[in-house]
């Protein structure tokens, strides 16, 4: 019997890599490193890495604290430029792009999620989530429909008018969470989205994102030290000394969920 479902687990990891390589690439990195100077000193921050991520995967980047995990996500998500190597997101080569370019790009095709939540401490749920739209010259009444609409989807529905004070943790996520797709971008990058929440919160969080990966199309990337949220994604990948050194077929298992609620 183990043998059995040892050979199944197999065969769903070739049939998830199968799918994978037929899907279009969303995200693309080619031999990509990335030196940072500090004084002196130089710091080899990613080595040489290549990573294709197709358009609706779910993908956590796992490793210790200074494997480049952290490094790459910021590249992915246009925050830094590459020392070397090429970056292709949706086949354009953003690379080398100026910083107004990148910019550009992040507002209008890539959602964030963070640790810290990164909400505006004296403005409202609603305020928060519009505020990707003000900066891309979106209209009041399209702004209010958008972020209202959200809201209800991530479960905050009636809590449009609550001060970020006002939330729990995990409601604060969730405002942060709305805020990211707003712009309707197809890649979410979410560095360590759990990381200040308690198990129960935890697991809502990441049940509402495969909830809204599977309604919204998203392509997700989540950077965890976590196992037990790496356990949601269908592949994980693997840093250490900022070289990939793993990149495997995961299939989810609900074993694990359970346990953390318990």
């Amino acid at each position: 019997m183990l043998l059995r479902r040892g050979r199944r687990a197999s065969r769903a990891a070739v049939v998830s890599r199968e799918a994978r390589f037929a899907m279009a690439a969303l995200v693309e990195l080619q031999n990509v490193s990335k030196t940072y100077r500090l004084g002196d000193l130089e710091v080899q921050a990613l080595r040489g890495v290549s990573l294709e991520i197709a358009a609706g995967e779910f993908v956590a980047i796992m490793g210790a604290s200074g494997s480049g995990k952290s490094t790459c996500m910021n590249l992915i998500g246009c925050l830094d430029q590459p020392s070397r190597g090429t970056y292709r997101l949706a086949g354009l080569d953003v690379s080398r792009l100026s910083p107004d370019q990148r910019a550009a790009i992040r507002n209008r095709k890539i959602g964030f999620v963070f640790q810290s939540f990164n909400l505006l401490a004296r403005t409202t749920a609603l305020e928060n989530v519009q505020l990707p739209l003000v900066y891309a010259n979106v209209g009041f009444d399209e702004q209010q429909r958008r972020a209202m609409a959200l809201l209800a989807a991530v479960g905050l529905r009636g809590r449009e008018h609550h001060l970020s004070s006002q939330l729990s943790g995990g409601q604060q996520q969730r405002v942060a969470i709305a805020r990211a797709l707003v712009n309707r971008p197809a890649l979410l990058l979410a560095d360590e989205p759990t990381g200040n929440l308690d198990t129960e919160s935890s697991v809502e969080i990441m049940e509402l994102l495969l909830r809204l990966r599977r309604e919204q199309a998203l392509t997700i990337v989540l950077v965890t030290h976590e196992p037990d949220i790496a356990d949601y994604a269908e592949r994980i990948v693997t840093f250490r000394d900022g070289h990939i050194v793993s990149d495997v077929a995961h299939q989810p298992t609900r074993t694990r969920v359970e346990g953390m609620r318990r």
